[in-house]
């Protein structure tokens, strides 16, 4: 995986052209010993290649086009493309009527010069963390692939074409933790932002109160860059931190339960390394993560928000659905009113109270996922599948909740199997947090 600087670089400097990245790309997504076929729902060629094409005239012309233009990336099936329809990984939307224009953040992407070659698979309308889908092909995570393990949801593709080098970067959506959990089961970086910062206009919706919109990308930098494009604002390189000084909370209950010894060796050793740089670990114990399993006990926002945007859909087509999936949104029938409300004051004032608790920490530090992936073998039967998924999300989607930003960044050794670990920063504290995983990611390289 090479980052954006480098690409930029290595196209400015003529060692490379566009349309060289996306025939690069293209291979790698025909291989037939690849993923590309599970990774991907539809492929751009001809549209990449003549993008491409234009470009690198431009190029030639000394015309400008902008330090990123000609990078090619991917984009999760669930953003509206003009003239597509946007199937969210699903039978039950083939048929959809296509969409009349650009999702502002894809015309953002574009506007920037990027180039799409292609829609992601994901989890059947981003409604797990597996990454299983019965009805395009799971895409399997780049480790251990022999042995067929979960590349992490609902951003599955996204983030094993990135891994995989068919596209650069990639655009995830994040409601529990779907740009972050395939990022750390692929080995990638994955950045959920404050959620307000990114308009979710033309993207098929799980929850409207916590869907987000984030990049899966080879660093840091790159995430940064993306979310400054999706974001509306000037993109630059985010300055690292000193990490020296910083204090960093590691929350001592429900985060670290059930952690794999490949996890916690890696957590641990991550937490070492940051000592030893000058960092402040502080064990911290949070009731206020085990009050939002006790406020989403009945299903939370995404089955009551997912119900009620599904509701004609699985009226007329419920028998398309994986059914797994069509349970979990089905949970949301039994909601009342009264029990959504539940759910929206209790979020409020949890806010505020983990506000507090965390006003002197810079970061508020944990595994990704307890677990290294598992096989999708090991899934098969619904209990497991269910137990499995809600031990995934578990972590990621309390950042969600709270209505923080958070990355995860990959902290494994080469060889080993591979390991996030996320760093949650504070409600509007994009830009700090970019800064400080910019120095924890040169730590750990």
């Amino acid at each position: 995986m090479r980052t954006f600087d480098q690409l930029a670089q290595a196209l400015a400097d003529g060692s490379t052209t566009s349309r060289a990245l996306i025939e690069d790309c293209l291979a790698r997504i025909a291989d037939p010993a690849g993923e590309g076929t599970r990774a991907f729902t539809k492929v751009h060629a001809e549209t990449a290649r003549a993008m491409a094409d234009a470009i690198d005239a431009m190029r030639r012309a000394g015309r400008g086009p902008g330090r990123y233009a000609g990078i090619p990336v991917c984009f999760k099936d669930l953003f509206d493309i003009a003239g597509e329809a946007t199937a969210a990984g699903s039978r039950a939307m083939a048929d959809a009527p296509p969409a009349t224009a650009h999702a502002p953040v894809v015309q953002r992407m574009l506007t920037a010069g990027f180039i799409p070659v292609g829609r992601t698979n994901m989890t059947e309308f981003a409604f797990s963390g597996l990454g299983i889908n019965p009805h395009y092909g799971t895409p399997l995570s780049p480790w251990d692939r022999a042995s067929a393990r979960i590349p992490g949801g609902s951003s599955s593709g996204t983030a094993v074409a990135v891994a995989d080098g068919m596209a650069a970067a990639g655009l995830g959506t994040d409601t529990g933790g779907s740009c972050r959990i395939p990022a750390a089961f692929c080995g990638v970086v994955g950045y959920k932002p404050t959620a307000r910062r990114v308009p979710i206009d033309g993207v098929l919706p799980l929850a409207p109160s916590l869907d987000s919109i984030g990049p899966l990308a080879p660093s840091v930098s790159c995430c940064a860059t993306i979310h400054a494009v999706l974001a509306g604002e000037p993109a630059s390189p985010p300055a690292p931190a000193r990490v020296a000084g910083l204090r960093l909370g590691v929350p001592a209950n429900l985060v670290l339960d059930g952690m794999d010894g490949t996890v916690a060796a890696a957590f641990e050793r991550v937490l070492s390394v940051l000592s030893e740089a000058g960092a402040r670990i502080e064990r911290l114990r949070i009731p206020e993560f085990d009050e939002i399993l006790a406020a989403n006990a009945k299903g939370g926002f995404a089955a009551a928000e997912a119900y009620a945007w599904h509701r004609p859909l699985l009226a007329a087509k419920a028998a398309l659905y994986d059914p797994r999936i069509r349970l979990r949104i089905e949970r949301g029938a039994s909601m009342t009113a009264a029990d959504y409300l539940d759910v929206v004051n209790a979020r409020a004032r949890l806010i505020a109270s983990f506000d507090v608790r965390t006003r002197d920490c810079d970061g508020v530090v944990m595994p990704t996922v307890p677990i290294v992936p598992p096989r999708v073998a090991d899934l098969v039967e619904e209990r497991e599948y269910n137990l499995i998924n809600l031990l995934i999300l578990r972590n990621t989607a309390l950042g969600n909740f709270l209505d923080r930003c958070a990355i995860s960044l990959p902290c494994h050794r080469p060889g080993e199997a591979p390991v996030g670990f996320m760093l949650m920063g504070e409600t509007m504290g994009d830009a700090r947090l970019f800064r400080i995983a910019t120095a924890v990611e040169a730590l750990l390289r």
